[in-house]
């Protein structure tokens, strides 16, 4: 799966979750490299032993699971010649237990853990490694009968050690007057006793420090110099048996160094199967049924981090139709669905249980793509349009039967004409791919062609008319509105414009419902047949494509349908709106129609020139301005505007106003 897409559904975020719930290293290791898989029999074991793991915790059973403290440093060390310390192999004495434990969990549990109970079989708690620790090594310190020969050399020690307690007793007692305080200390590892300064002289021995102040002065007694200097041979003759004792250990740990690797995959396997269960008891996810079939059907499903706030979605998608196209206002809920409908897909792929309910089941798809959101890329220098267009052109590549793809605002940012006509003809290639799509919009054209093309299906979030405020839920079969205007209305924009707006979109509904760009560029008869539409649209290019000559033709023929009693032709109006059949667009009457029917017209800021009959009467002048609107301002530049409001004043040498081919 793309990691773009992984981001955007917030699927990382779920693995940190996750990770919270790994007692281990090895635990954690395995979420940070989980990711969704694609085949249906490796998903549907990975799933069965999450739930069975959950049905074990819902038991209040406790898992004996390794912590495996100090074991990822020992593992590092092996083979390397390093001598283990005490405090390493206790942490290795302490994870065999914990895998016999783990293993006579595991194997206690039957039937009810058959799926994840493989692995135990596998688990070595290597009792002669384990036992060798433990008679040598208690508490992290070496045990005298680890050996005959560190049992006799610390007998040796103790009664050198005897002997120089006696002596320093007697030695104290003697230069008690002069003592700084009646102790014995240490220093450099050898007795000493603490003098007052002013009298160190008085005492036969070495002075081996001082007290920070200067008063006062450790010295040696000579007395006990010599029982010393055996003490501290006999102590290095102990650290050499400690050594060779470690050495042993360290030689029968590098042994099972295989073995105990196993341990440490099989433990971790194990904390994250258990870290699966704990984050879906967190969730209240169960496990659902996987086909290959491309059928989805969500039941009272949640948003994993929207638990207590989210409105139950249900939706189904795959059977009758493979293209959903959602509908309703701003702030209604769209994108939750598609983030909804993408995470649990990504979690359901990667053995995780949903929050969901009964009924759920889910396919398995080979690719998840998800453009959700402002997509917009400034080191790049890319807006929203151009981001989504990007992310499009891969899915294009990519869509096949077992793909499922995630689209927010499919051609937002861009003229709506286009928008439209790009959304229309990108969701037919989807759809010939046979990908699963979801897709949100606010086009009622696209609506309108959902309600009547094949494999293809409406769905809207509710919402409150009279509050205006959305209730989250999604219905499928019926498309929604924006409520742009209600919207508008209740935040204070003016009456009028209220009325003006109320009025425009009137003008767009006719007897069977509203009048999209698409009902006028292809006939209803001609919509379900690709093969129609493509020989529709090569017409149109080729009446555009008309030569000179072909277009004066035209134009003589004008006056004799007139002569022959015909309706006489509509008159276009500088500033009245009309739609461009060789272009399939809107534009605006800049120029009055000549003696020979030429119409000059801007589109999108070009102005082009246009028989007559190639135009489309949408919306008259007094429709779309209001009375004495200065037209200049939507068909002249602003240089110009200046330019002639300038001129209108005075006479200024050199100004002029000059007007190049296709310029506003």
């Amino acid at each position: 799966m793309e990691n773009f897409t992984l981001n955007m559904l917030e699927y990382e975020s779920i693995k940190q979750e996750l990770i919270n719930f790994a007692v281990s290293y090895e635990g954690r290791a395995r979420i940070e490299k989980l990711a969704p898989m694609e085949e249906l029999r490796t998903i549907e074991r990975a799933m069965g032993e999450t739930a069975e793991a959950r049905e074990l915790l819902g038991k209040g059973s406790s898992v004996p699971l390794p912590s495996l403290d100090g074991i990822e440093l020992v593992m590092s060390l092996m083979g390397t010649g390093y001598l283990f310390k005490e405090q390493d192999l206790m942490a290795v004495s302490t994870f065999l237990q914990s895998c016999g434990q783990l293993k006579k969990y595991i194997e206690s549990k039957g039937e009810a853990a058959w799926q994840i109970g493989i692995y135990a079989s596998s688990l070595r708690d290597l009792p002669t490694v384990r036992q060798e620790i433990l008679r040598c090594i208690r508490h992290g310190v070496i045990m005298n009968d680890a050996s005959r020969e560190l049992e006799k050399v610390r007998r040796k020690i103790e009664m050198i050690k005897e002997k120089i307690g006696k002596r320093l007793q007697s030695v104290m007692s003697r230069y008690a007057s002069i003592l700084q305080e009646n102790i014995v200390s240490v220093r450099g590892g050898r007795y000493v006793i603490p003098v007052k300064k002013e009298f160190y002289r008085q005492v036969k021995g070495r002075m081996l420090d001082q007290s920070t102040s200067g008063q006062t002065v450790f010295m040696e007694p000579d007395d006990i110099s010599a029982l010393q200097g055996e003490l501290e041979a006999l102590q290095g003759e102990e650290a050499r048996e400690e050594a060779k004792i470690l050495g042993y250990l360290t030689d029968l740990v590098e042994k099972e160094a295989d073995e105990i690797a196993r341990n440490i995959e099989i433990t971790g396997t194990y904390d994250f199967i258990f870290a699966k269960a704990k984050y879906a008891a967190s969730i209240n996810g169960v496990p659902v049924e996987l086909n290959d079939r491309g059928e989805t059907v969500l039941r009272e499903a949640r948003h994993p981090k929207l638990l207590a706030s989210m409105v139950p979605l249900d939706l189904e998608i795959g059977a009758r139709y493979k293209t959903l196209i959602i509908t309703g206002p701003n702030t209604g809920g769209k994108t939750v669905v598609l983030k909804t409908f993408g995470l649990l897909a990504l979690m359901v792929q990667s053995g995780l249980l949903v929050p969901v309910g009964r009924g759920s089941k889910f396919s398995v798809y080979r690719g998840i793509r998800a453009v959700i959101g402002d997509g917009q890329n400034l080191e790049q220098s890319l807006s929203t349009f151009s981001a989504q267009i990007q992310s499009l052109v891969s899915m294009l590549r990519e869509a096949g039967p077992h793909t499922l793809l995630l689209i927010d605002e499919l051609a937002a940012g861009t003229d709506p004409g286009e928008g439209i006509a790009l959304s229309i003809a990108i969701l037919e290639e989807f759809s010939r791919k046979n990908a699963t799509v979801l897709v949100t919009t606010h086009f009622n054209e696209l609506k309108t062609f959902a309600s009547r093309a094949e494999g293809f299906e409406n769905a809207r979030m509710e919402f409150d008319a009279e509050t205006l405020r959305p209730l989250y839920r999604l219905t499928i079969g019926r498309s929604g509105q924006s409520y742009a205007i209600e919207i508008a209305r209740k935040l204070g924009i003016k009456a009028d414009i209220i009325a003006r707006s109320q009025h425009i979109v009137s003008r767009q509904i006719g007897e069977g419902g509203k009048v999209s760009l698409w009902d006028e560029i292809v006939p209803e008869s001609e919509r379900k047949s690709e093969v129609a539409q493509n020989a529709h649209w090569r017409k149109e290019e080729e009446r555009a494509a008309l030569t000179s000559k072909e277009r004066e033709k035209e134009q003589e023929d004008t006056p004799a349908e007139v002569s022959e009693g015909k309706t006489p032709p509509v008159k276009f109006e500088v500033g009245d709106a009309v739609f461009v059949t060789a272009f399939g667009k809107i534009g605006i009457v800049c120029e009055p129609e000549d003696s020979r029917g030429i119409v000059g017209v801007m589109i999108q800021k070009q102005r082009v020139k246009i028989n007559r009959k190639r135009l489309k009467p949408y919306l008259k002048k007094e429709e779309l301005y209001p009375e004495d609107y200065d037209l200049d301002i939507v068909l002249d530049s602003k240089e110009n505007r200046k330019k002639r409001k300038l001129m209108g004043k005075r006479h200024v040498e050199g100004l002029e106003i000059i007007r190049r081919p296709g310029e506003q």
